[in-house]
């Protein structure tokens, strides 16, 4: 793939992370105002899609434009100061969360698509992210980590449908368009 075209690529998908912080998002009051958003679908279906550095880069390119205060961010929100929130660890695991998300779905290429764009975002899209959110929320939001970690729960089936869409869509895309899954190729 040239250069171009994969520069193409991760600015599409920053964008699409961009345009899923236009859906509502809902608060959730006791996990410090961690919000339910769309936006991890975004960064699942950066990983799935791209590959793993793609990925990575088009997430990052995405807080970059939040950190110089594009309000990119589900409700609006953009700036250094959610850099400094309870949603950081959330933040900080997106990235982190589509390279493995890549990685793993490069490494099930031998695989159904449904199933291994399935797992690359559980694993990637969920466990990663909730392993840098979860001691995000209690660093920042002053919560005990049992507290923090029970909490999180009632972002799993929202998650969850995240993911059969991601799988929905890969395969669909795999269908009409092989090329077009450059996680696989």
């Amino acid at each position: 793939m040239t250069s171009d075209r994969s520069l193409v690529h991760i600015a599409l998908y920053a964008a699409l992370i961009a345009a899923l912080g236009l859906m509502p998002l809902f608060q959730i009051p006791f996990l410090g105002g961690v919000p339910i958003t769309a936006q991890t679908l975004g960064v699942m279906l950066a990983g799935v899609m791209l590959g793993s550095v793609r990925g990575a880069l088009a997430v990052l390119l995405f807080l970059l434009l939040v950190a110089i205060g594009a309000p990119l961010l589900a409700g609006g929100r953009g700036g250094l100061g959610v850099f400094a929130g309870p949603s950081v660890g959330f933040l900080i695991g997106w990235p982190i969360g589509a390279f493995v998300t890549g990685a793993i779905m490069r490494t099930m290429k031998n695989r159904s698509v449904i199933f291994s764009a399935a797992v690359s975002a559980i694993v990637g899209g969920i466990g990663v992210v909730y392993l840098f959110g979860i001691p995000g929320l209690v660093i920042m939001a002053d919560l005990p980590l049992s507290k923090a970690a029970i909490g999180s729960l009632i972002y799993i089936p929202g998650d969850l449908i995240k993911v059969a869409i991601t799988a929905v869509v890969a395969q669909t895309v795999a269908r009409g368009m092989p090329s077009a899954l450059v996680s696989r190729v």
